[in-house]
C-alpha cells in the first residue's frame, strides 16, 4: 500500500485525490493547505488525517507526495520532499524559473527519489494513441506537428498578473505536447501574440491569442496556436503529417449524437471544461505515478522534462517581447 501525503488541497488536490481512491494499491494518507476548510474537506472525504506541509513531509504514513500548490511554493516542497525521501509528483510547471528548476534537479538527482511532472495530456488516451502509433512507424518519419489549444474563456486578471504569462501557463502543455510528438527537442522557437480577447489581459502585460513555430535541428515542424476564448467549448486538437500520412485526435464532444435537417447536420459543442475534458488522463497519470513507484520503474515525464518545457516556455516569452526568433539550448 502506498501512501500519500497531498500538498494543496484545491481544485487540482480534489482531482487528484478522487484518482488516487480509484486506484488499488494506494491511499491518501494526509492532506495539507494552507487554509483549514478546504483540508478539513478533503480530510473528510479519504479518511486522512490534516498535517502542516512540514509535518506531512516528514510523516512516517507518507511514502509519496503529490504537490499541488501554488508554483511559487513548489522549490521549498521538492527540496524538503526530498530530503525526506518520500516520491515526488509534482503539478507544471515545477518553478517558474529554469535555474531554480536546475536547483531542483539536483537535489531529486543528489536523493535519488522517484520524480514525476505532472502534464496530464500525455496521458489523455486519445494524445497517447496517437504517439503510440507514431512511435510504430504508421505515418513514417514526422514532419509537421499541429497543436490547436482554446479555453473556453479566460481566467480572472487577478491570475493573469501572477500567471507568468501565457505561455508558461497555458501554452506549457502544448509544448509538452510538442516535445512528445516530434520525437527531437526543438531548437528554435518563433512566438507572435496578441490581446484579442480582453484588453485588460494586455494592459496587464500578457497576451490571450498566440502562435508559436518551433523547430528541430533535423527540419521537423510545429504549430501550436492558443487562444483563452472558444465560444464552443475546450478546443483541444492534434494532427501530425508525416512521410506516409496523417494521423490526428479530434475534440471530446458533450455526447455523440448528430441530428440532421433542412437547416444542414448539427453535433454538440466540446466539452467545457478541462477537469471533464482531461478526466481520464488525470487517472491515467496518478496510476502511472503509483505503479511506478510500487514496482521500482521510471517515471515520465521526468523533472527533466518539466525544464525542457519550461526553456521552451522563456523562449517563446522572449521570442514574442523581440519580435524575432529563438534559439534554444
Amino acid at each position: 500500500m502506498l501512501k500519500v501525503g497531498l500538498l494543496g488541497c484545491g481544485r487540482i488536490g480534489q482531482v487528484h485525490a478522487r484518482s488516487i481512491g480509484q486506484i488499488d494499491g494506494v491511499r491518501v494518507s494526509a492532506v495539507a493547505d494552507a487554509f483549514a476548510e478546504p483540508a478539513q474537506s478533503l480530510a473528510a472525504q479519504t479518511g486522512a488525517q490534516v498535517l502542516d506541509s512540514q509535518a506531512l513531509i516528514d510523516s512516517a504514513e507518507v511514502d509519496a507526495v503529490v504537490i499541488g500548490t501554488p508554483t511559487d511554493t513548489h522549490y521549498d516542497l521538492i527540496h524538503a520532499a526530498a530530503r525526506a525521501g518520500k516520491a515526488i509528483f509534482c503539478e507544471k510547471p515545477v518553478d517558474m524559473s529554469a535555474d531554480r528548476i536546475r536547483d531542483c534537479i539536483k537535489v531529486v538527482e543528489t536523493s535519488g527519489v522517484p520524480f514525476m511532472t505532472a502534464f496530464n495530456r500525455r496521458f489523455d488516451p486519445n494524445f497517447a494513441n496517437v504517439q503510440t502509433r507514431i512511435a510504430g512507424g504508421e505515418i513514417g518519419a514526422v514532419e509537421i506537428v499541429t497543436i490547436q489549444s482554446r479555453d473556453p474563456s479566460p481566467p480572472p486578471i487577478s491570475y493573469i498578473k501572477s500567471s507568468g504569462g501565457l505561455f508558461r501557463d497555458m501554452m506549457i502543455h502544448d509544448l509538452d505536447m510538442a516535445r512528445f510528438l516530434l520525437g527531437e527537442e526543438p531548437v528554435s522557437v518563433y512566438a507572435v501574440g496578441s490581446a484579442l480577447v480582453d484588453s485588460e489581459i494586455g494592459r496587464a502585460g500578457d497576451v490571450d491569442t498566440a502562435a508559436v513555430t518551433l523547430t528541430t535541428a533535423s527540419g521537423k515542424i510545429c504549430q501550436i496556436t492558443n487562444s483563452r476564448r472558444a465560444t464552443y467549448g475546450y478546443d483541444q486538437r492534434i494532427e501530425v503529417h508525416g512521410s506516409k500520412g496523417m494521423i490526428r485526435a479530434e475534440n471530446i464532444l458533450e455526447n455523440t449524437v448528430e441530428i440532421a435537417s433542412e437547416a444542414g447536420f448539427r453535433k454538440a459543442p466540446a466539452q467545457h471544461f478541462f477537469l471533464e475534458r482531461y478526466e481520464a488522463a488525470y487517472r491515467a497519470e496518478m496510476l502511472h505515478f503509483v505503479r511506478g513507484v510500487l514496482d521500482s520503474k521510471p517515471l515520465f515525464p521526468g523533472i527533466i522534462d518539466g525544464l525542457r518545457a519550461q526553456l521552451l516556455a522563456d523562449a517563446a516569452t522572449s521570442s514574442l517581447a523581440q519580435g524575432t526568433p529563438l534559439s534554444v539550448a
